[in-house]
């Protein structure tokens, strides 16, 4: 599809995708999250992407919430209708079999700081700024912010932090434990691109195999999680990527993986 509130681009293994509405300071509107849904999509299908970087168009803002303006004028069904849309795509981002890196600098408000936190990985510029503000503004966070906030950084810091809707600058929160790294705001899609470098040089299919075991462990109890290890280990070692991997290892060479 042709995209209009987003822009998605592939180089080699890597797909960046900017939030692209600069002048609303990224914010998701129901158009934009059917924009991410497809570049999901497109990303997932792609077999030469191995990792995605997610960012915002602009200076100011990572995505500096969801559209007020489209918001405002909702009735309770659909405002529920809306909420469950948005928790729906961060679900796919969240467990698409490729690793998402969030990039974030600016504002990471609301619905931004729901789109980062369904990412693998976050990484911030020193001049991100974190909230989630929404009972200031008569409502709770509607993104998967209820959930995803007290997984990350725990239930009393999270619940501190929505029912005071404060901001929270990046330092705070790579202390909380809300961002894996600071890094000045020049040196932000640098590092994430990095990063992304460094995770398609490992086995794809491992890591892919990796995020399900860590996302779906993190939602059971630990004997059921070792269950889903093992399983994934054990799919692993039926690839021809593992035989590369350690064939390599033994053999004193670097591995070529090929995503089989």
């Amino acid at each position: 599809m042709a995209y209009e509130n987003i822009i998605l681009e592939k180089e080699d293994y890597l797909a960046i995708l900017y939030i692209n509405r600069p002048k609303a300071l990224n914010a998701l509107n129901k158009d934009t999250l059917t924009e991410i849904r497809s570049a999901i999509e497109d990303v997932s299908a792609d077999e030469a992407i191995r990792v995605m970087i997610i960012t915002g168009s602009g200076d100011k803002a990572f995505v500096a919430g969801a559209d007020i303006a489209y918001m405002q004028p909702l009735s309770g069904v659909e405002a529920r209708e809306f909420s469950a849309y948005g928790e729906k795509i961060m679900r796919m981002l969240e467990i698409m079999e490729k690793p998402v890196i969030a990039a974030i600098k600016g504002f990471a408000l609301g619905g931004g700081c729901e789109l980062a936190m369904a990412c693998d990985i976050r990484l911030a510029a020193d001049n991100a700024l974190f909230a989630q503000p929404e009972v200031g503004l008569g409502v709770i966070p509607g993104f998967g912010g209820t959930q995803r906030l007290p997984r990350l950084i725990g239930e009393g810091r999270a619940k501190e932090l929505t029912y005071t809707a404060d901001n929270i600058k990046a330092d705070e929160a790579y202390r909380l434990g809300l961002v894996n790294h600071v890094y000045p705001a020049d040196q932000l899609m640098d590092e994430a691109r990095k990063m992304a470098a460094k995770i398609a040089k490992k086995a794809p299919l491992a890591v892919g195999y990796a995020k399900y075991a860590i996302g779906k462990g993190m939602q059971a109890d630990l004997d059921t999680a070792m269950g889903i290890e093992a399983d994934m280990f054990g799919m692993c070692c039926s690839t021809l990527d593992q035989k590369e991997g350690m064939g390599a290892f033994l053999e004193k060479r670097k591995p070529v993986f090929q995503n089989k």
